[in-house]
């Protein structure tokens, strides 16, 4: 069984809103997606150097590391292939960018209000890590 693994970020601002994006990438159903920037490893990066490089090239952001948010596990099919998929969250600090200035695998990157992101993202592994990013936050406030 073909596995994969992914890195990516919940990258909070002040005002307590995440950046999230439209990938060009469709749903197998063909609908758009709401997700979090998020991607593979280059060479010898590590999971952290990914997330960091996918946020700013899928979301226009420089972040800095707050905390690892966990993993979120599922399933997928490509090619008529079962895949089992990992990805490796961070709660990221917005530092500096803006969410025009992402990359042509994106269709938008914007500011969401994390309480919205919770409810409005497109998979329930990437709502659960933005409710959790958003618990770490109050809990520090």
């Amino acid at each position: 069984m073909a596995s994969e693994f992914s890195a990516g970020g919940v990258v909070m601002n002040s005002d307590l809103e995440v950046v999230v994006i439209v990938p060009t990438r469709r749903a197998a159903n063909g609908a758009r997606v709401l997700a979090l920037p998020k991607g593979h490893p280059d060479g010898e990066e590590s999971p952290l150097e990914a997330a960091l490089r996918e946020v700013r090239e899928e979301a226009g952001v420089r972040a800095e590391l707050v905390d690892s948010l966990g993993e979120v596990r599922y399933w997928y099919q490509r090619g008529g292939r079962r895949i089992a998929k990992v990805v490796e969250f961070f709660l990221l600090n917005y530092v500096s960018g803006d969410v025009e200035d992402h990359d042509h695998e994106v269709e938008q990157a914007r500011w969401v209000p994390a309480t919205e992101a919770v409810e409005t993202l497109t998979y329930a592994g990437e709502r659960d890590m933005v409710r959790r990013a958003l618990s770490q936050v109050q809990r520090a406030q």
